[in-house]
């Protein structure tokens, strides 16, 4: 699998780019994007999702532009919003059929995904349970299972570890490793931590721009600063500001 974004761009006013000429091709493993506020992140995640079209550029799966895929693109993807906005009222069972209908997964197929969705994110004792009733970690690992159902090869996760206390952060980045495999998984965040345990490659986005990319190696490789290397020293070693 591939995804190739070309020359991807976004101006939301006359002159104004959100992102600005966004090239990078993804493979299966797991991506950082790290930037300030008003970096791209979310103009980036909202293209690939097809939450909104790019003003310029092209998105690529497997060589096909995804506007000419349509539903079938969308059948690739897994979003793991930010806001914990839910069913509060749903037992997650029923929580993960009913998003299994909303993205055209047949009830069958769906019945042969969803318990196992379920155990890998470790919610099985509750899974008939209100979703109300579930703990902040709890509900991050909801999203994630809702993301999941269907089988995407690309995950979307948008700050997926906000909110949660260091235990937690450590669990939830383990369930990631596990559940990321064989699929092309892509974290926006701030928690530099995050990516530096995760991530197989980063990209720090400034102004809509890349400013630098690379695998954690190539990336330790090219520091120049005092002590031993890390994402958090390279991170603010490159100056980014917000918009």
């Amino acid at each position: 699998m591939e995804l190739r974004a070309d020359q991807l761009s976004k101006e939301y006013r006359k002159g104004k780019r959100a992102l600005d000429a966004f090239s990078y091709t993804f493979h299966e493993g797991i991506y950082g994007l790290l930037g300030p506020n008003g970096a791209g992140k979310s103009t980036l995640m909202g293209i690939i999702t097809t939450g909104f079209p790019a003003t310029a550029g092209r998105l690529l799966y497997d060589g096909t532009e995804i506007g000419k895929m349509g539903k079938e693109y969308r059948k690739h993807i897994g979003y793991m919003p930010q806001q914990q906005k839910l069913y509060e009222d749903f037992p997650l069972v029923r929580f993960l059929y009913y998003i299994a209908s909303l993205k055209g997964v047949k009830r069958a197929e769906a019945a042969e995904s969803i318990d196992a969705i379920i155990r890998d994110v470790n919610l099985w004792e509750v899974r008939g349970d209100a979703i109300g009733t579930y703990s902040g970690g709890m509900r991050q690992r909801v999203l994630l299972a809702q993301a999941l159902v269907g089988n995407p090869d690309i995950l979307i996760l948008d700050e997926p570890t906000v909110g949660l206390d260091p235990k937690e952060r450590v669990n939830f980045r383990e369930l990631v490793s596990r559940v990321a495999k064989a699929k092309t998984v892509i974290i926006a965040t701030h928690i530099v931590s995050d990516l530096e345990k995760l991530a197989s490659e980063i990209i720090f986005l400034n102004r809509g721009k890349i400013v630098k990319s690379g695998t954690l190696q190539e990336l330790y490789d090219s520091y120049e600063g005092e002590g031993e290397p890390s994402v958090e020293k390279i991170y603010m070693g490159l100056g980014m500001e917000s918009r």
